[in-house]
C-alpha cells in the first residue's frame, strides 16, 4: 500500500477552525498550548481518560434494568431472539440478574449494586445504553473501540487525539497506556499509531516495577546529551536525502521526549506526595493487590492528565483463567464481582478527584468494555456465566460537556437488543473529537490514496448526551 506525503500543517489548519494549527503553533514558539485554547470557544475539554473494562461487563447486570429477566429467567429464548451479534440459540434460556437494581442520587438513574461506588456519582454519569457492535469477538470489538476498523492496522483514538491536538506538555508524552500487566486480544495495534508519526502511539507505564522499560539511564546526563545530538546530527543529514524523512522526524522527536522523560514520568508516577486521604479514596492502600495496583493507575491518570497528557487509558487486569477480564462465560457472579472490587472504587474516585481539583470540565472520563453479555445462557446453574453480545450494550461518559445523570438509548425488554437510538462507536467517537474541538470528519491525512479518519464514513454528533 502506497503511503502518500501529507502536511501535518494542513491537517491541524483544517481541525475545528483552526485549534490544531493554534496547538501547534504556541509548543513551536515554545508556549503551552492551553494559553492558546481560549481562541476556540466550541472546545469543551482537553483531556480523556479511558477506563477500559476490557472482555466486557454485564450491561444487563449494571446499568440497563431489566426486570422482566428476572420474570422470565428459564424460560427458552425462542427463534424470534436469536442474533449474529451475540452467542445464541433458540433453546437458551432467560437469566436474570443476581445484582439487586436500584434508583440512585436525584436523576433516579438505575444502577446495580455491583458498582457501589459508581452508583453515588449517578448524578455525573451519561449512560449510552444502545451501542451496537459489528462482531461478538474480543480481538474484532477491541480493535474497533480503539481504530474504529475491526481489521487493524489503523491509528487508535489516543493516537488521533494526539496528533490533532499536539502536547500540553513538552515533557510527556500526548498518550499514556497505564497497564496492568495484561494486553487485551488485538495485542498493541489497539494502542498504535499506524501510518500517524510514531511520536503519537502509546507510552506503556506497567503498575508494578519496572514501569518503564530502559527509563533510568546508564550513563552520566552529559554523556547522555552529547550522544543524543550525534544521533540527531546523522538522522538530519539522513532525512534531507530520503523520501521518508517523516518518519525520521518521528524518530528524533521520540529520542527526544525519551530523554526528557527520564525525569518527568518517573515524578508523576511517585504518589508519595499525595495525601493519606487521597490515596484511601482511591483504595491504593488495600490489601487486595489487584485492587491496589488498579488505584494506584487511576491516581496516577488523574496526575498525568494534570500534568497535561492528551490521552490516557487505563486497562483492567486478568485475574483469573478467562481470556479477558470481564469475560464471564462462566461463574459470573464470583468474577464479575472481583472486577467490581477491583475497579468501582477507583473508577469513581478518579471522577470525584478530577471534580474537586476544578479538572473535570475539562476532562472526559469514558467507562467503556468492547461488548455487552448476553442477557441468557446455556442453562440455569450455580456456576453459569453470560457469553458476547453486541447487539445493544452500555458505556458511560462523564464530564467534559457530557450532559450528567442521563440515559440515552434502550435496548428491549430482556436487553438483547438496542431498540431505540442505537449507537456505534464511531458515533462515541465524534461526540468526544467533538468536545475536543475537533470535527471527526476534517481530522484525516492521506494515506493508501485516500483521507483516512479515526470515523472514516461513519458517525456523527450525538447532541442528546452533551450540555
Amino acid at each position: 500500500m502506497q503511503h502518500t506525503e501529507y502536511s501535518r500543517r494542513d491537517v491541524l489548519r483544517s481541525v475545528s477552525n483552526g485549534f490544531g494549527m493554534l496547538a501547534f503553533s504556541a509548543i513551536a514558539d515554545g508556549v503551552s498550548a492551553s494559553e492558546s485554547r481560549a481562541a476556540v470557544p466550541k472546545a469543551r475539554a482537553k483531556n480523556v481518560i479511558l477506563c477500559f473494562m476490557d472482555g466486557g461487563p454485564s450491561h444487563v447486570d449494571t446499568f440497563d434494568y431489566k426486570p422482566e429477566l428476572t420474570r422470565q429467567q428459564g424460560k427458552a429464548i425462542g427463534d424470534s431472539q436469536v442474533s449474529k451479534l451475540s452467542q445464541s440459540s433458540a433453546g437458551r434460556v432467560w437469566f436474570g440478574s443476581p445484582w439487586t437494581f436500584r434508583k440512585r442520587s436525584e436523576s433516579g438513574l438505575w444502577v446495580s449494586d455491583l458498582l457501589p461506588h459508581t452508583a453515588k456519582l449517578a448524578d455525573e454519569l451519561c449512560v449510552v445504553r444502545s451501542l451496537v457492535g459489528k462482531q461478538p469477538l474480543h480481538g474484532q470489538q477491541n480493535l474497533l473501540l480503539h481504530t474504529g476498523r475491526v481489521t487493524g492496522l489503523a491509528p487508535s483514538f489516543g493516537s488521533w487525539v494526539s496528533y490533532g491536538l499536539g502536547t500540553l506538555n513538552q515533557n510527556l508524552p500526548g498518550y499514556v497506556l497505564l497497564n496492568n500487566d495484561w494486553i487485551p486480544n488485538g495485542g498493541f495495534e489497539n494502542f498504535g499509531s499506524a501510518f500517524l508519526p510514531a511520536v503519537n502511539s502509546a507510552t506503556l507505564l506497567r503498575a508494578r516495577e519496572p514501569m518503564v522499560d530502559n527509563i533510568h539511564p546508564g550513563m552520566s546526563t552529559a554523556r547522555q546529551s552529547r550522544m543524543l545530538q550525534l544521533l540527531r546530527d546523522q538522522d538530519q543529514t539522513y532525512a534531507r536525502s530520503t523520501p521518508e524523512h517523516m518518519l525520521i522526524e518521528s524518530a528524533i522527536r521520540n529520542y527526544e521526549t525519551a530523554f526528557r522523560m527520564q525525569t518527568s514520568i518517573p515524578d508523576l508516577a511517585d504518589i508519595s506526595s499525595e495525601t493519606k486521604e487521597t490515596q484511601e479514596l482511591y483504595g491504593v492502600t488495600s490489601s487486595h493487590e489487584h485492587q491496589k495496583y488498579y488505584a494506584l493507575q487511576c491516581l496516577r491518570a488523574r496526575r498525568l492528565v494534570e500534568a497535561g497528557v492528551r490521552f490516557v487509558e487505563i486497562t483492567c487486569p486478568l485475574t483469573h483463567a478467562n481470556n479477558s477480564p470481564w469475560d464471564q462465560h462462566g461463574s459470573l457472579k464470583q468474577y464479575h464481582s472481583e472486577n467490581a472490587l477491583i475497579t468501582d472504587q477507583s473508577v469513581a474516585a478518579l471522577i470525584v478527584d478530577l471534580k474537586r481539583r476544578g479538572l473535570l470540565d475539562e476532562t472526559i472520563v469514558i467507562w467503556a468494555g468492547e461488548m455487552g453479555r448476553t442477557p441468557h445462557t446455556p442453562q440455569i446453574s450455580e456456576t453459569c456465566g453470560r457469553d458476547h453480545h453486541v447487539n445493544g450494550y452500555t458505556i458511560f461518559m462523564v464530564g467534559g460537556g457530557f450532559r450528567g445523570g442521563i440515559t440515552f438509548g434502550e435496548t428491549d425488554e430482556f436487553g438483547n437488543s438496542a431498540v431505540g437510538s442505537p449507537l456505534t462507536i464511531h458515533d462515541i467517537h465524534a461526540t468526544v473529537l467533538h468536545q475536543l474541538g475537533i470535527d471527526h470528519r476534517s481530522l484525516s491525512v492521506r494515506f493508501g490514496g485516500r483521507d483516512v479518519s479515526l470515523t472514516d464514513v461513519h458517525g456523527h454528533v450525538v447532541s442528546d448526551i452533551l450540555t
